[in-house]
């Protein structure tokens, strides 16, 4: 945390930190109910939508609870799901499972396949529309107050920097802003909910990630089926490695492809990227894509903790809200409604607080606030699928979370109690000499692509002459402890070729091309040393998805 020093300070009511669905959701609540609350969004991407990628098939009870009649809006949706349907595949196989067989918690009644980034755009419309101030290009840096003192607002980037640091023509100091009440919704793994929940101990179970890999590819109107929805288990990903696949036709002759990799996965030597490449080679995706075009690529964690792993939502001064606290159901791969509700419960919470006449002090029932909107019960009832799956692997796994949502949904309640996470990411992974290890075969440009490729489709704009925003808290390490037991596996976890072991000299090097980062955070979470932090880059930098 910091103090403001010298620096241009602006005061509001209420600031969030990311236009996210839940900061736009928080944002909208808080005027529908006190139009005279001054709110301020502050956003790093370039433009609203920008940084955001999602599957997406969203469940409308979050939005149905903020603006009920969005349809008559125009809200930018695409087809109502028309078909859910899961398979399992080998690798040349392809088995469905029955529909009746699916328990009730997977299943999204009146499902809608969205594009995330479009519908974030629309919520800014109605969002400035009701009088809230919303600032793309800046980046919230640092939280303003001492340590374990209340949250007072953030410290925005400076603009305008060189790599070394020193101002460049046209520096700007970022500036303080300041707020009765701050709410963090930076999406997972945010760099300011990372300080947060440390400095303030708000963490319960560590949480558990997986890296989301999507594409869009424009297909042929013969093979094209608005509002078809098709989930996948099994290959490219081995028993040992959980996570799955997605193939959603949207609108307009649009397909959704994705691959979710959790990354409690065990081999160092496994490239998510790759694993998503032989994805779209299985016969059921590549089918689809024959003679289809790929418009779109991007990558973002995404929380799978689930309920474990919740932190304490309040802090002294604001609270954690939408994927910063991990609200995604992960056996429904859906946390767009979730984020929404916990944006109202949190808006509904702090503008009471407010119209109390308070600021700056713990809002106690913040967290039940947000629960009660239907998040606890959903992810509750869900808890202990991700545990059984990385205890178990993905087939009994999957067949043991299948029976404990068939009991849980006929009884009530869980036969297990509540299963436990064994620990951060990071720590499952193997010395590479107990693995086989894995080679990944050269892409054919057709359906499956190099990450230079794939990062180009992603319109990345970053200032080369920017300090970097990837930080080694010990520059040594990755060659020195990472090389030799785990080979370094930066270069392969990262989906956007950020990180490359080189050779000068004879000897190994560990770069770093930061202006390939598309802000996926997976580095963060994976780096078996925990010796690399991302922090926010200028305002303005990083991807800028058109319409992920």
């Amino acid at each position: 945390m910091a103090q403001a020093g010298s620096r241009e300070t602006l005061s509001t009511d209420v600031l969030i930190v990311g236009a996210g669905p839940a900061g736009l959701a928080a944002a909208i609540r808080i005027k529908q109910r006190h139009p005279h609350l001054a709110v301020t969004i502050v956003e790093k991407s370039a433009e609203l939508g920008g940084h955001i990628l999602s599957g997406a098939v969203m469940d409308p009870r979050g939005l149905d609870a903020l603006i009920p009649d969005w349809r008559l809006k125009g809200a930018p949706v695409g087809p109502d799901v028309t078909r859910d349907s899961y398979h399992f595949l080998t690798a040349k196989g392809d088995f469905a499972l029955p529909r009746w067989l699916m328990p009730p918690q997977l299943k999204t009644p009146g499902g809608v396949i969205v594009s995330l980034g479009n519908l974030v755009r629309w919520l800014g419309e109605q969002a400035s529309e009701l009088g809230v101030d919303i600032f793309p290009m800046t980046a919230a840096v640092d939280v303003l107050g001492g340590q374990g003192a209340p949250v007072r607002g953030i410290i925005t980037g400076d603009l305008g920097r060189d790599r070394d640091g020193n101002p460049k023509p046209g520096f700007a100091e970022g500036i303080a802003l300041e707020a009765k009440y701050t709410l963090i919704a930076e999406g997972a793994r945010g760099s300011l909910a990372k300080q947060i929940i440390a400095e303030h101990d708000l963490a319960r179970e560590p949480q558990k990630y997986g890296l989301g890999i999507k594409e869009i590819w424009e297909i042929p109107a013969d093979r094209h089926q608005p509002g078809k929805v098709d989930h996948y288990l099994g290959f490219p990903l081995d028993n040992d490695t959980s996570g799955g696949g997605f193939v959603y036709h949207a609108g307009d002759r649009q397909l959704y492809v994705g691959l979710v990799t959790y990354l409690d996965y065990a081999d160092p030597t496994l490239s998510p990227f790759g694993e998503f490449q032989r994805f779209k080679a299985h016969p059921s995706v590549a089918s689809l894509l024959q003679g289809a075009k790929r418009i779109s690529y991007g990558a973002r964690v995404v929380t799978a903790g689930g309920w474990q792993s919740i932190p304490t939502l309040a802090f002294a001064g604001g609270g954690l809200i939408g994927c910063a606290a991990g609200f995604m159901n992960a056996p429904r791969l859906k946390a767009i409604h979730n984020a929404i509700l916990s944006g109202i419960g949190a808006a509904d919470a702090v503008a009471d607080a407010i119209a109390a006449g308070r600021q700056h002090d713990l809002i106690a029932d913040l967290g039940a606030r947000v629960m009660q909107t239907g998040i606890g019960a959903e992810l509750e009832g869900v808890r202990n699928v991700k545990p059984l799956w990385s205890r178990l692997g993905t087939v009994l796994g999957a067949l043991a979370a299948g029976v404990e949502l068939w009991t849980s949904a006929l009884l009530g309640r869980s036969l297990l109690g509540t299963l436990h996470h064994a620990g951060p990411d990071h720590v499952g992974l193997k010395p590479k000499a107990d693995v086989t290890g894995r080679t990944y075969a050269r892409p054919d440009g057709t359906l499956s692509f190099d990450r230079a490729a794939s990062v180009y489709l992603s319109n990345l704009s970053h200032d080369e002459d920017q300090p970097v925003h990837l930080k080694l808290a010990d520059p040594a390490v990755p060659v020195r402890d990472n090389l030799p037991v785990f080979g370094e596996p930066a270069p392969l976890y990262c989906p956007a070729g950020v990180y490359e072991m080189a050779q000068e000299g004879g000897a190994p090097v560990f770069r770093i091309h930061a202006a390939n980062c598309v802000h996926c955070k997976t580095c963060d979470i994976q780096d078996p040393a925990q010796n690399i932090t991302w922090v926010p880059p200028e305002g303005g930098s990083g991807p800028n998805y058109s319409a992920m």
